[in-house]
């Protein structure tokens, strides 16, 4: 009987987080791999095709903003520690990188490991809104649509930061990176890091086909919102 008996599985600290049912020992389906990546590239496939008359006036206006590429790519770790090319939206000026050194002792983010600014000098004025909207992010479909990403899964981080992790915030690499997960739908950047290493590697653990779709619906308001963007 014990089997069949399903059990929270709350996620405490962050108040607008989803309690998800899962079944009391149960594994997850051998097809949700399969079902999960069919969905990832094709609705992937859709949003690029259906956003490229967006994708081209933003082109335009990140051009007429400021100097530089359209594109910014970084190198991101995936699943496994695995590194891809990732990319964005550019929404910062050319030699933001250069400049982070001289910001670090501003950094807002509780933990130390990531780096956020609310005022982020770096930031251009077209940047600033694609980054609140999250549309800078939009390139990332492409990332899902080849399989380095999916929609739904902690996002990726950069070498740098990945080399301070202890082997408890490595288990964010147990699963493919993502676009959206539980603390982008429950207070992204205001949320400190030991809570967002907290909610993925749950998100690791409680993850399955009914839960993406339901992340994927509840990320629209978080968007919409723009509750934690900056």
């Amino acid at each position: 009987m014990s089997d069949l008996m399903w059990r929270p599985v709350a996620l405490e600290a962050a108040p607008d987080a989803a309690i998800v049912m899962q079944p009391a020992g149960a594994r997850q389906s051998a097809y949700y791999p399969l079902i999960k990546r069919a969905m990832d590239a094709s609705l992937a496939g859709l949003g690029v095709l259906a956003l490229s008359p967006l994708f081209l006036l933003l082109a335009v206006v990140i051009r007429l903003d400021s100097r530089g590429p359209v594109l910014f790519s970084q190198t991101r770790v995936g699943e496994g520690g695995r590194e891809f090319r990732c990319w964005k939206f550019r929404s910062m000026f050319v030699d933001a990188e250069a400049r982070k050194a001289e910001l670090e002792n501003e950094n807002e983010m509780a933990g130390g490991v990531t780096f956020k600014m609310k005022q982020d000098p770096r930031i251009t004025r077209v940047g600033r809104f694609i980054r609140k909207a999250s549309i800078d992010e939009l390139p990332q479909l492409w990332n899902v649509f080849v399989g380095d990403m999916s929609l739904v899964g902690p996002r990726p981080a950069v070498p740098s930061e990945v080399a301070q992790y202890t082997p408890y915030e490595r288990g964010r690499l147990d699963v493919k990176p993502g676009i959206t997960c539980f603390w982008q739908v429950s207070g992204r950047s205001d949320l400190p890091f030991d809570e967002q290493v907290r909610l993925d590697i749950e998100y690791a653990k409680v993850r399955s086909l009914k839960v993406d779709i339901g992340l994927l619906l509840r990320t629209i308001p978080a968007v919409l919102f723009a509750r934690g963007a900056y």
